[in-house]
């Protein structure tokens, strides 16, 4: 059995739950995004601030959970945000590697040409 403190005495017992449901969909979010994308703190304090950085979460989040229903891998959602990030100045083709991500990238076993740095 559960029970649920309410100062709102008009609304019924469901709706008091149902709120509570919703409010803790919302933590669970938070915490998500906390995890993934690494939010620890707020960039700005102004509404605009904020609204920004959660606008731009809420983007990251959902392209990441695309990439992991597009992947045929099975992915966590942690490890495709590490390993993303890990991989992001790596040239190869996203939807090969989403599939494949244990695969060397074509190419890295050949030397990268380098201007060579002299000095007189």
């Amino acid at each position: 059995m559960l029970v649920l403190l309410s100062n709102h005495l008009t609304l019924g017992a469901t709706t008091i739950a149902r709120i509570y449901k919703d409010r803790w969909q919302i933590e669970l979010f938070f915490k998500a995004l906390k995890q993934n994308l690494k939010v620890k703190t707020f960039v700005g304090t102004s509404a605009n601030a904020l609204k920004i950085q959660i606008w731009t979460a809420l983007i990251a989040i959902l392209i990441l959970k695309f990439l992991q229903l597009r992947s045929h891998w099975g992915w966590q959602l942690s490890n495709l945000a590490a390993l993303l990030r890990l991989n992001l100045f790596t040239h190869r083709s996203l939807w090969h590697w989403i599939d494949h991500p244990l695969e060397a990238p074509s190419g890295a076993g050949s030397l990268v040409q380098q201007l060579e740095f002299s000095y007189s």
